[in-house]
C-alpha cells in the first residue's frame, strides 16, 4: 500500500511517521517552499503526547517543552475558578506539554527525514487535482506559478492541508469559507521571570474576553522562562466575515490589541508588561467548520484541521490532528482493503471531533469561567456560593472525557479506537527503532 499525504504540518507529518512505523509507504506534499516553524504556543495533551512517546519522540520533546503541571482558571478580575493538576501531575504516564508550535511540527519533521528520507518530502507543491478509479488514486501538483510539477499516483489520498484544505474543498465545493464567530487572538512570546510553579498555565476571563498565559521553553536563565500569551476577544459580529484572512503569521496591530488588555487582572504575573515588552506578535480570527457529513469519498480522506477545524479552546487542535492520525493507521494495518479502512477511521473519529468541535462553541472546559462571571460579573467573596465545587467539575471534567484525556481506567485512550490494546505498535519493522537526532530543534 502507498499513501499520498497533502499538507506538512503536525497531522501530516505525524500520519507519515506512523506509515512508515507500520510498514506503509507514503510520499508528503507541502505547498509552501519550506516545512518552517510557525506560530507560537500550544498545549498537546496526554493522550496526543502517548502517541508521539510510542515513536520514541519523548526525550526529544522534553528538551525543547515545559511539562505543564497546574491549570489555573480565573475570571476576568483575577478571581480563582476552578485549578487542577495536569499531565504527570494529575495521574497520566506520560506529560502535557507546553510547546513552541513549530519545534513540535519541527521535532516530528526531524524524525520524518530520518526515517523516511528526505526524498519522501516534496516542498513547493500545491494540489492541483486528484482523480480516483478502482485501483488508485493520482494527484496533480503545481507551484506557485500554477505549472504542474509532479504527479503522485497511490493506493489512498488523505488530506492534511488545513482549515483551507484544497482536498475538503474537491470534495464539498459549495461549503464556502470558514465560520468566524467575531473572535480574534492575538498571540506572543517573550523571555520573562517565572511565575508560579514555572510549569503552571492561567486562564482568566470567559469565552467573549479571555487571556492566556504559560512557559513553552526554558529562558535565558534558571530564572526566566519563554512564556507564552494570548489574548481573545470579541470583536465582531458573528454574521460578519472576519476583518483579515486566517493566517497563524500574521503580524498583529498593536493599537488594536493593547486596550483590550486593560480589561484583565491577572495576580500572577504582569500582564500588561509581558505585552509590551514583546516585540512581534501575531493575530488570527479564531474560526472552524461546520462538522461534515462524512470525511471520506472513495480512496480519499481528510486528517486534522481539514476534517475539523475547531476554535483554539482545551488545547485540542494539534492533539486530535496526532489521535487522526493513529486511528488512521491502525484501520489501514488491520484491514486488507483501503477504502473499508478509511470508512472506519471515519466512524470512529468524525463523532468524536465534531462533539468537540461543538463544545469548543460552547466554550469547552473554560465554559466554567463563563459560566461564574454570568453569576457573579463583578467578582465574588466565595466561589462556592457562587457556584459548587461539583457543578464545576462537572463543566471541566464533562469536556476531558469528550476530548479522551480524562484520567482514570480506559478513559485516556478512548479517542483513539476503543478497541485498540495499549501495547507500543512499533514491531517488526525497521522504525522501531526510531534514532532521531537529539538537541536543539529550534531550527536555528
Amino acid at each position: 500500500m502507498k499513501a499520498i499525504i497533502v499538507g506538512g504540518g503536525i497531522g501530516g507529518l505525524t500520519t507519515a511517521l506512523m506509515l512508515r512505523a507500520r510498514g506503509i509507504d507514503c510520499e508528503l506534499f507541502e505547498q509552501s517552499d519550506s516545512i518552517r516553524e510557525l506560530g507560537v504556543g500550544i498545549n498537546t495533551l496526554p493522550h496526543a503526547i502517548r502517541e508521539l512517546a510510542d515513536l520514541g519522540l519523548l526525550q526529544q520533546l522534553d528538551d525543547v517543552a515545559i511539562r505543564t503541571d497546574q491549570l489555573y482558571y480565573l475570571n476576568r478580575h483575577g478571581q480563582e475558578v476552578w485549578r487542577e493538576a495536569r499531565g504527570i501531575d494529575a495521574g497520566h504516564d506520560v506529560p502535557q506539554f507546553s510547546i513552541h508550535r513549530g519545534r513540535l511540527q519541527s521535532v516530528i519533521h526531524r524524525a520524518v527525514e530520518e526515517c523516511l528520507g528526505r526524498e519522501a518530502i516534496h516542498i513547493g507543491c500545491r494540489l492541483g487535482s486528484f482523480t480516483q478509479d478502482e485501483a488508485s488514486v493520482t494527484a496533480r501538483f503545481l507551484d506557485r506559478a500554477g505549472a504542474h510539477v509532479r504527479t503522485a499516483r497511490g493506493d489512498i489520498l488523505i488530506g492534511a492541508d488545513g482549515i483551507h484544505s484544497r482536498v475538503r474543498e474537491t470534495l464539498f465545493p459549495n461549503e464556502g469559507p470558514p465560520c468566524w464567530d467575531g473572535l480574534m487572538l492575538w498571540r506572543g512570546a517573550r523571555d520573562w521571570p517565572v511565575f508560579l510553579t514555572g510549569r503552571s498555565m492561567i486562564i482568566a476571563g470567559g469565552l467573549n474576553a479571555k487571556v492566556v498565559v504559560y512557559p513553552i521553553a526554558a529562558g535565558s536563565g534558571p530564572e526566566s522562562r519563554l512564556t507564552n500569551w494570548a489574548v481573545l476577544v470579541k470583536i465582531g459580529d458573528d454574521s460578519a466575515p472576519p476583518p483579515r484572512r486566517e493566517d497563524w503569521s500574521r503580524p498583529g496591530k498593536r493599537e488594536e490589541l493593547m486596550p483590550h488588555v486593560a480589561r484583565f487582572s491577572v495576580p500572577y504575573v504582569d500582564v500588561p508588561n509581558l505585552i509590551s515588552a514583546t516585540q512581534a506578535f501575531y493575530e488570527y480570527p479564531t474560526c472552524d467548520r461546520d462538522p461534515l457529513p462524512h470525511w471520506s469519498s472513495g480512496r480519499v480522506t481528510l486528517l486534522g484541521d481539514a476534517a475539523h477545524p475547531m476554535y483554539p479552546v482545551g488545547s485540542n487542535g494539534a492533539s486530535q490532528a496526532i489521535l487522526d492520525a493513529r486511528c488512521l493507521v491502525d484501520a489501514l494495518a488491520s484491514s486488507e482493503h483501503a477504502q473499508d479502512a478509511l470508512m472506519a477511521y471515519e466512524q470512529t473519529r468524525l463523532p468524536m471531533t465534531a462533539e468537540i468541535v461543538r463544545a469548543n462553541r460552547r466554550g469547552g472546559p473554560e465554559g466554567v469561567i463563563d459560566a461564574v462571571e454570568q453569576l457573579a460579573p463583578d467578582g465574588f467573596d466565595d466561589i462556592n456560593s457562587v457556584m459548587s465545587y461539583a457543578r464545576r467539575e462537572a463543566i471541566v471534567r464533562g469536556y476531558a472525557s469528550k476530548a479522551g484525556f480524562a484520567t482514570g481506567p480506559g478513559l485516556a485512550a478512548a479517542t483513539v479506537a476503543p478497541s485498540a490494546a495499549r501495547s507500543p505498535y512499533l514491531v517488526a519493522t525497521p522504525a522501531r527503532s526510531l534514532a532521531v537526532p537529539s538537541g536543539d530543534s529550534t531550527g536555528k
